[in-house]
């Protein structure tokens, strides 16, 4: 007899009565909200762009409520399962190699030090000029900081998301498995992801104080862009590893994908440059990316002294853009999971 308590369903007249109370309140937020010293015009685009963005995402929710809380109830249920896979997957990724885990800090350290000599030394590139708290004052920051800052997060987007594309198909043996959740696999490979992602975002921080950025109370937020592009690689990936069991080309584009989804985030380029802003006017196209808005998060926090919530937009953006991300990621997992055994 199985005694592991089961999570029910919140009741779904309750469940989406709250919804839709905090989906007003937060619409009433989004037009009322004023910033007197940004451009009305765009302004007014926002505002009716979250709003819109709201609505698509109250529809989803309403239609697919029985399959969007499943998931989230089947990932709690084995969260100790969860954590011992995601240890034991991390383990033997390097169990076979002469070197171990070294050859996990290789690359990333390689591709470093690679830009900042190409940028910093041969392009004479040695100084950026970065906004702090606001646009009347900016912080210069040397150019290996600023490129380590936007690079750290993208590893960690580039292997979780490729790791979680290809869980099911490295897992095979587990889905075929009647009992076992195969709901679990995604994330397995995202929190392996995640292990070298700390260890990397450690080396940041002490690379920080050696340029004179030491510790501050901003320094904390990096936790919530953590929480941000966790949550942001995890809808994606339900989404990802399913497709890719039918169409395995899916993972090839993947990779040519994330080469150029690289140049078009302000990881090797600064968006706030004056040229680049005057010359183009393509700010506003560069923050429809989620991991722009998660890169630049990365340097407020660490040199930048900017909070969050201070681009209210943006924050509000994201989440609406991830939620949305992880309703159509579920419930595509949901419906092709019971062809999976067939396919693997």
């Amino acid at each position: 007899m199985n005694k592991r308590m089961k999570i029910r369903k919140p009741p779904k007249n309750i469940f989406l009565g709250v919804f839709y109370v905090l989906a007003f309140a937060l619409a009433l937020i989004l037009v009322l909200h004023q910033n007197p010293f940004a451009d009305q015009l765009s302004e007014i685009r926002k505002k009716i762009s979250g709003c819109i963005l709201l609505g698509a995402l109250c529809i989803l929710v309403t239609l697919w409520y029985d399959k969007l809380t499943v998931l989230p109830i089947e990932l709690f249920q084995n969260r100790k399962l969860i954590k011992r896979l995601s240890v034991n997957d991390f383990k033997k990724r390097y169990a076979g190699s002469a070197m171990g885990i070294v050859w996990a800090f290789a690359q990333p350290v390689v591709t470093v030090t690679l830009y900042w000599f190409v940028f910093g030394k041969m392009m004479g590139g040695g100084m950026v000029s970065s906004p702090r708290a606001g646009m009347a004052q900016s912080v210069k920051v040397d150019l290996a900081l600023f490129l380590t800052a936007g690079l750290v997060p993208w590893f960690f987007f580039s292997e979780a998301l490729t790791n979680g594309t290809t869980a099911l198909l490295e897992y095979n043996y587990l889905v075929k498995k009647v009992l076992f959740k195969i709901s679990i696999l995604p994330i397995i490979k995202i929190i392996a992801a995640m292990f070298m992602h700390v260890f990397f975002i450690c080396i940041l921080l002490i690379m920080a104080c050696s340029f004179g950025f030491y510790p501050s109370i901003y320094w904390i937020q990096i936790l919530y862009y953590m929480a941000c592009e966790f949550i942001l690689v995890l809808s994606l990936s339900y989404f990802t590893s399913a497709i890719v069991v039918f169409f395995r080309d899916l993972l090839q584009i993947i990779n040519i994908g994330l080469q150029v989804f690289m140049w078009v985030t302000p990881i090797l380029w600064n968006m706030e440059d004056q040229k680049f802003i005057v010359d183009n006017n393509l700010q506003w196209f560069f923050k429809l990316n989620p991991m722009t808005i998660i890169v630049e998060g990365f340097r407020n926090s660490i040199y930048g002294e900017t909070w969050f919530y201070e681009d209210f937009y943006s924050s509000t953006y994201f989440w609406l853009v991830v939620l949305g991300l992880f309703c159509f990621g579920a419930v595509t997992f949901k419906r092709l999971k019971p062809h999976f055994a067939d396919v693997l």
